[in-house]
């Protein structure tokens, strides 16, 4: 288990990509992998920085990656605005470019991208987990990170 914390800022989010491309990669996810948890991971950021910090500068991300053998774990924890995903009504996909919204697709990639993903707020903090399984087979078992 690896914990390091990132100001809540958006010059933060070069890093953490870094960060989170380095473990991907140790892991031994595939690139496209690689890159579907680092976009998750940045579209988690954002939203942090934008709608629980609001623009306040001091605000910090708690980032903590849990790995084994069949997956890597993203825990984000802030301590920003309260945050229910139910309350972010789902973006329509099929819908023309011109009349999407701007915003929205952050959760719908989160939820698309990783395999499991948990919200919850406890004690005054915004808590994301999200997991990214390997793929195994039983001629290629998932060996360790």
């Amino acid at each position: 288990m690896i914990t390091r914390f990132f100001p809540g800022r958006y010059e933060s989010l070069e890093e953490i990509a870094e960060f989170v491309r380095s473990i991907a990669q140790a892991a031994g996810l595939s690139p496209f992998e690689t890159y579907k948890l680092e976009t998750a991971v940045d579209e988690a950021c954002s939203n942090i920085i934008e709608h629980a910090y609001c623009g306040i500068s001091d605000g910090v991300i708690e980032f903590t990656i849990l790995t084994t053998p069949e997956a890597i774990t993203i825990i984000l924890k802030d301590n920003g605005r309260k945050f229910s995903p139910d309350s972010v009504l789902p973006p329509d996909v099929n819908a023309p470019l011109k009349k999407r919204k701007d915003h929205g697709l952050g959760i719908f990639i989160i939820r698309k991208w990783m395999d499991d993903v948990q919200f919850d707020y406890i004690d005054g903090h915004n808590i994301l987990t999200m997991t990214k399984y390997r793929d195994c087979t039983p001629d290629e078992p998932c060996s360790s990170f």
